[in-house]
């Protein structure tokens, strides 16, 4: 008997993630016949043999068809280059995978951040909301998901309807030198800033600084992968703006920080949920080599909520 397919889950707690329970149902609903989801976890910026000795390990065995990558997406790429086989522009652009398929024996490595954050964005934000609104941009965080947010910001929507300023801060320097390397080879006009800062209070005082209207994004894992928040508790949210926490499991102390001023500077609160759907549906879509519809994506949304309403105490969107 041939070995039960499998998809894979590279992450930092995969347990703990709803795809788990959700992937045995989105697979019924698509039809992928005899496949299981498997998870494999691996240390925040583990060694590099350690991600050497898993890429091998997919490529060496067939009934495992291709993996998504969360947390490690830049470190696995930059460890594990020479082990693909291909890679896609925008993989060799943002320097991260976060997607790996196998196509005729050969494993590509693939960038689906910049689909599945646009995908989101376009569902938050609607066409002229830039434009209309003067708001800027708050990324704390500079990894993979900070990379294809800008990107999608910069270069998907016309020039009068973006960020009017993009401010990044981020823990360490090389993360924030290699967004600077990517976005400079963009054509834009908006004024990036960019923050070497692990201090709460100064992140309070770059959001202080926002024009009314601007988006303030949780981008460092912190509430899910390490515990706390980029600001703190005296944080000020840029009136008739919106918070985003990327983040859709975990203690999520930003999202809590900001559902404490939702009322009071009329902000926008928005979790990590649809933009888990889209990641996940984005990387299904390439490693079962499929093109889903505007239904099927509804028919996985909906499924996806049924399952969060009936297995989070209170139906809480966490």
């Amino acid at each position: 008997m041939s070995a039960q397919r499998t998809f894979s889950f590279y992450g930092v707690t995969t347990g703990g993630s709803m795809i788990m329970r959700l992937f045995p149902r989105w697979a019924e609903y698509l039809e992928l016949g005899d496949v299981r989801i498997d998870g494999t976890d691996l240390p925040i910026h583990a060694d590099a043999e350690v991600y050497r000795a898993r890429i091998a390990q997919l490529k060496e065995d067939p009934s495992e068809l291709g993996a998504l990558v969360t947390t490690h997406k830049i470190d696995l790429y930059q460890a594990c280059r020479d082990q693909f086989d291909e890679e896609d522009p925008l993989a060799q652009l943002c320097g991260e995978t976060s997607c790996l398929s196998k196509r005729d024996g050969r494993l590509v490595a693939h960038a689906k951040d910049p689909i599945s954050a646009g995908r989101t964005l376009d569902d938050m934000l609607a066409q002229g909301y830039w434009r209309e609104s003067g708001g800027e941009l708050l990324c704390l965080g500079a990894g993979g998901s900070a990379i294809a947010i800008a990107l999608h910001l910069l270069t998907t929507r016309p020039p009068e309807d973006r960020p009017r300023r993009i401010v990044v801060a981020n823990r360490s320097q090389p993360r924030l030198d290699a967004l600077r390397a990517i976005l400079e080879q963009l054509e834009h006009d908006v004024p990036v800033e960019y923050h070497r800062n692990a201090d709460a209070s100064v992140n309070d005082e770059l959001m202080n600084g926002l024009a009314p209207g601007s988006l303030v994004i949780n981008a460092t894992g912190m509430g899910k992968d390490t515990p706390g928040s980029p600001i703190s508790d005296n944080g000020v949210f840029p009136r008739n703006g919106i918070a985003w926490e990327l983040n859709y499991r975990g203690e999520l102390d930003f999202l809590q920080q900001a559902r404490a001023q939702e009322a009071q500077r009329d902000l926008t609160v928005h979790d990590g949920w649809t933009y888990f759907i889209y990641g996940w549906t984005a990387v299904i879509e390439e490693v079962f080599d499929l093109a889903l519809t505007r239904a099927q994506l509804d028919g996985l949304t909906e499924i996806a909520d049924e399952l969060r309403a009936t297995t989070t105490p209170g139906g809480a969107r966490r």
